[in-house]
C-alpha cells in the first residue's frame, strides 16, 4: 500500500492564524487538489491529520469541520482522486492530549486503521510540530512551504526532513517515473 499523511492547513488549503472558522474560509492552495487527485489516481491512499483546537476553543464546532472536510473530499472527487481516512485532534494545547502533533498520535492511528507499520510513510506538513510528529512517528517527515513551511525553514528540523516547494511538488515527485 502506498499511504502518503498529510496535515491539512497550510498544506492543502490556507491557513490563517484565526482559523479556518466556516467552509466559506476553507480555500484550497494553487494546485493541492489536482495535486490530491493525481496522487489518488496515481494509486496512493491519501489521509489526514489535523490539529483542530479552534473547536476546543469554541470558535467552530464538529460539525463545521465535518461540513469542510466533506467540501474537500467533493472537490478531490470531482478531479477524479479519492481521500481515505481524515483524523483531527479537537483538544486544545494545554489539555495533555496522546493526538495533538506534535504528539504522533494522529499518524499512529492512521497507520493501525490501514494495518501498516509508520516507518516509511511520508507525512506532509508545513509546521515544527508536523515534523516531529513525523519524526516521533518514525515517518519520513516532509516539509512544504506554503502555510507556516517557509517560517518552519528557520527552525531545528529534524535531520532526514525532504523540504519541497507545495503540495503540487510532492505530488510530481511521487507520481513522475525516475529518470535512469
Amino acid at each position: 500500500m502506498k499511504l502518503l499523511l498529510l496535515d491539512r492547513d497550510g498544506v492543502i488549503n490556507q491557513d490563517s492564524d484565526d482559523y479556518i472558522r466556516s467552509p466559506d474560509e476553507w480555500i484550497p492552495l494553487p494546485g493541492a487538489i489536482r495535486a490530491l487527485a493525481r496522487l489518488s489516481k496515481a494509486g496512493w491512499t491519501l489521509s489526514i491529520a489535523t490539529n483542530q483546537s479552534g473547536i476546543a476553543r469554541g470558535y467552530y464546532s464538529e460539525q463545521c469541520m465535518q461540513t469542510i472536510h466533506e467540501r474537500l473530499r467533493k472537490r478531490v472527487e470531482a478531479e477524479g482522486g479519492q481521500l481515505g481516512l481524515i483524523v483531527h485532534c479537537p483538544h486544545g494545547p494545554d489539555e495533555g492530549c496522546a493526538c495533538r502533533k506534535p504528539k504522533p498520535g494522529m499518524l499512529l492511528a492512521i497507520a493501525r486503521h490501514y494495518q501498516v507499520a509508520p516507518g516509511g510513510l511520508w507525512f506532509v506538513g508545513d509546521s515544527a510540530s508536523d515534523l516531529a510528529a513525523a519524526a516521533s512517528a518514525g515517518c519520513q517527515p516532509v516539509l512544504v512551504k506554503t502555510g507556516k513551511g517557509v517560517r518552519t525553514l528557520q527552525a531545528d528540523l529534524p535531520s532526514n526532513t525532504l523540504i519541497f516547494e507545495d503540495l503540487p511538488a510532492v505530488a510530481h515527485y511521487l507520481t513522475e517515473p525516475s529518470a535512469e
